[in-house]
Parts: C-alpha cells; structure tokens; sequence
C-alpha cells in the first residue's frame, strides 16, 4: 500500500477569535483545517484505507499512522510507501524516499505519483476544495462520500495508470 494524509480547509470552530487555535492550523494554507489518511492498494490504484477527520495541528502525518491509524492493521514485516513524512517509521513500517530499504526509485516514483493524483482528484471536488462552512461533525460523511465515489469511477473504467508487474495488463 502507498499512504498519504491530505488536509482539508475548514472555518475554525468554536467562539469567534482573533487568534488562530494552533489545534486546527494546517501549513499547508495557513489556517484551519481537518487531515485524513488515505491508503491506496500499490497492484490496482484502488483506495483501500481512509481515516480521520483529525485536527491538523494536533497530529502530524506520521502520529496519525502510528497512534490511529494503519500501523495498527500491518501484519509482520508489512511496510507502506510513504512520504518522507512518515520518515519516523522508516524502516520498520514505512519505506520513505530518503530510507535505506528503497532500491527501485522508478517504481517508487510511480507509486507516489499514483497517490498524488488521488489525493487530487478527492481534493477536486467542490465540497473538499473549497473552505468547509457546515458543522465539521459532517465534514467526514462529505469526505467518505467523495472517496467512495471516486473508487467507484474506477471501478467503472476510470482508471489511474497501471503499474508495470504489479498487475493489470501492463499499460
């Protein structure tokens, strides 16, 4: 499996502030927001894993994956692609650009690509894509109901590319 956690804009919960709560704050567009780890299966590009909504500001990619996350339903000697987020686990369950295990960049670089489109086509939906204004308790029926849509455009004929030996016929 490759994983990856995406970040989601919201509107701060709570009471009206001048102060940005560090619990929500996302990096990656300078406010509040939700993260959620999505797993894909590395032989068909399908998504196999989602998980979340967490505070952005309270749990890191890589906490996440440990704490609440996949680690737990790894078997032995089972790693993850990961990126260098997850750098942490890095040998024992995740392999990372940047780890020691990792002798196929090309495969690698496939697989992370195949990650990448997905997060962008779940993020590409006018729900997701745009600063989240409902109760956030909803925010994780929005995104499963994307995710399942998504997997279902695949299973339809929409495929990501395939990758060479791991399946499929090879395009």
């Amino acid at each position: 499996m490759s994983v990856d956690c995406l970040d989601m804009e919201i509107v701060e919960p709570g009471p009206f502030s001048l102060v940005l709560s560090p619990k929500w704050f996302s990096h990656k567009f300078n406010g509040p927001g939700l993260r959620y780890e999505v797993a894909l299966c590395i032989a068909t590009g399908d998504i196999v894993w989602i998980n979340g909504p967490f505070p952005c500001g309270m749990f890191s990619d890589w906490v996440i994956f440990r704490d609440f996350g996949l680690r737990k339903n790894l078997e032995r000697n089972e790693r993850v692609e990961a990126d260098d987020g997850y750098a942490a686990g890095d040998p024992e369950w995740v392999k990372t650009r940047s780890g020691i295990l990792h002798i196929d960049k090309g495969m690698r670089n496939n697989v992370r690509a195949r990650q990448e489109v997905v997060n962008k086509r779940l993020k590409q939906w006018n729900v997701l894509c745009h600063v989240f204004r409902h109760n956030i308790s909803h925010h994780g029926d929005a995104f499963r109901a994307v995710a399942v849509i998504t997997q279902l455009s695949f299973d339809y004929g929409e495929r990501l590319f395939q990758i060479e030996g791991y399946g499929g016929d090879g395009e």
